[in-house]
């Protein structure tokens, strides 16, 4: 496949996320929440999640913002539901260093970030980095307050 294609694959994906995100709205119990904004761009959201057993039982988001940080708090519920609060510290950490373009390695991106990968792009863009590490961020420190 072309570089351009692929670059119009990714596009898609990203308005897909964007325009039909997964778990927007709000959970009827959520044992934390947490809104974080971004003041550059205007983005405000609101993530929601629920535990059992030690993991992420559900998770949802809920707010405005652009086209990039919608369609990450999208993949990064994808990816979250099902995991402990240490592999999403791992995988926080990995995104954040991945849309900074300090990490590049597609196979461990892959295998840690699922699709959320696709975002590896934004490293080109540093004006949308903030936008980008919202959702991700907000996790983190709904769960940080959690007491790993």
């Amino acid at each position: 496949m072309g570089l351009s294609k692929l670059n119009n694959l990714y596009r898609q994906i990203i308005l897909e996320h964007s325009q039909h995100p997964h778990h927007h709205g709000h959970l009827p119990r959520a044992d934390k929440s947490l809104e974080l904004r971004n003041p550059t761009c205007g983005d405000v959201l609101t993530v929601e999640l629920a535990l059992k057993d030690g993991k992420v039982s559900e998770v949802a988001f809920s707010g405005t913002g652009c086209t990039i940080s919608q369609a990450s708090a999208s993949l990064m519920t994808d990816e979250v539901i099902g995991k402990t609060p240490k592999e999403i510290e791992k995988q926080v950490l990995l995104f954040s260093k991945m849309v900074t373009g300090e990490v590049t390695d597609e196979d461990q991106l892959d295998e840690v970030l699922g699709d959320a990968s696709i975002l590896a792009g934004v490293a080109q863009f540093p004006a949308r980095i903030k936008c980008a590490t919202l959702a991700w961020k907000a996790v983190y420190q709904v769960l940080e307050s959690e007491g790993k």
